[in-house]
C-alpha cells in the first residue's frame, strides 16, 4: 500500500510539472505575441515628424561648428515648423500617446534650447567667452525649465477655459526664433555687426531667457478653430504671399515676424488681464451678499 502510494504520488508530482510547463509555455507565447503587437500607423507618423525635427536641430549644430550660421538658422527655423505640425498631426490621426509627449519635450530641448545656444555662441557671443558662455547657458537652462513647466501644466482641469489662448512664459520654439534676431540684422544688412555689439546681444539673449522662465502671458494660437467663410480667400492669400516673401527674403522676414511676435506681447498681457478681470467680476457677481444684521 505504502509503495503504490508513493508511485501515485510522483506520477502527480510528473502531471503537475508538465502541466505547469505548458502554463509558461503558453504565457511566453502571449508575451511574445504582445511584443511584436501591430503598432498602427497613426502613432508612428507624428513621432517621425518630431525625430526629424530632431534630426534638423543637431545639424544646424553641426553646420554652426563649420560656420555655415545661416543654413544652421534654417535648419532651426525648420525644426520649429516641424514642432509646430506634429501635435497637429497627432491630434488630427488620434495618435497623441505618453511617449510622443516626451519625446517632442527632449527634441524641444535639444532643437531649441541647445542648438540656438551653440549658435549664438560660434557666431558671435565666444568673443566674450566668459560672460558669452553664460549667456548661452542660461538660455538653454531657461529652455529646459520652460519645457518643464509646460509638461506639469497641460491639461489643468482646474483652469478655465479661455486660458487655452495663452502660454505661460515665452515657448520654446518662439524663444529660439526671436532669439537669433540680431543674426538676422547682420544676414540682411550684410555688414558685421562687429564686436561692440557683442555686449548688446548678452543681454538680448538673457532677456529672452527671462522672457521664457516668466509668467508673462504670450498668445498660444492653438485654440484657432474654423475661420469665417468671408475670410477664406483673404486668409489664403496672405499665407500664400508670407509663404513666398519668406522662401524669397528670409532673414529679412524673419526680422519682421520676430519684431512682430516682441510687440505682440504687450497685447497678449493686456488681453489676459481683460480675461482676468472678467471672471473676477463674474465670481463676485454670483457670490450671495451675506443678510443684513
Amino acid at each position: 500500500m505504502i509503495g503504490l502510494s508513493e508511485s501515485g504520488t510522483d506520477e502527480m508530482d510528473e502531471h503537475d510539472i508538465l502541466s505547469l510547463e505548458s502554463e509558461s509555455a503558453s504565457q511566453s507565447r502571449a508575451e511574445r505575441l504582445r511584443r511584436i503587437r501591430r503598432i498602427p500607423l497613426r502613432f508612428i507618423v507624428p513621432n517621425l515628424v518630431t525625430l526629424l525635427a530632431l534630426c534638423l536641430g543637431l545639424t544646424s549644430i553641426r553646420l554652426a561648428s563649420e560656420g555655415l550660421y545661416q543654413s544652421a538658422v534654417v535648419a532651426i527655423v525648420g525644426a520649429a515648423i516641424l514642432d509646430g505640425l506634429d501635435g497637429r498631426i497627432a491630434r488630427a490621426l488620434k495618435g497623441a500617446t505618453r511617449f510622443g509627449a516626451e519625446l517632442d519635450s527632449l527634441a524641444d530641448f535639444v532643437d531649441f534650447g541647445v542648438a540656438p545656444a551653440l549658435l549664438l555662441y560660434f557666431w558671435s557671443l565666444h568673443e566674450n567667452k566668459n560672460f558669452g558662455w553664460f549667456a548661452a547657458l542660461i538660455f538653454a537652462v531657461a529652455c529646459a525649465l520652460r519645457l518643464a513647466r509646460f509638461n506639469v501644466m497641460i491639461d489643468d482641469p482646474k483652469a478655465p477655459a479661455w486660458v487655452g489662448h495663452f502660454f505661460t512664459g515665452m515657448p520654446a520654439p518662439a524663444g529660439a526664433i526671436t532669439v537669433m534676431l540680431p543674426m538676422y540684422l547682420e544676414f540682411s544688412l550684410e555688414t558685421p555687426l562687429g564686436g561692440a555689439y557683442v555686449p548688446v546681444e548678452i543681454g538680448y539673449v538673457i532677456l529672452i531667457a527671462l522672457l521664457m522662465v516668466s509668467r508673462i502671458p504670450h498668445f498660444s494660437g492653438k485654440k484657432i478653430g474654423r475661420v469665417p467663410r468671408e475670410w477664406f480667400m483673404p486668409l489664403l492669400f496672405g499665407v500664400m504671399a508670407a509663404f513666398l516673401l519668406v522662401a524669397t527674403f528670409p532673414m529679412q522676414m524673419l526680422v519682421v515676424l520676430s519684431l512682430i511676435y516682441l510687440v505682440m506681447i504687450p497685447f497678449a498681457v493686456r488681453k489676459y488681464r481683460s480675461y482676468a478681470r472678467n471672471d473676477s467680476t463674474m465670481a463676485t457677481a454670483d457670490t450671495p451678499s451675506s443678510p443684513a444684521a
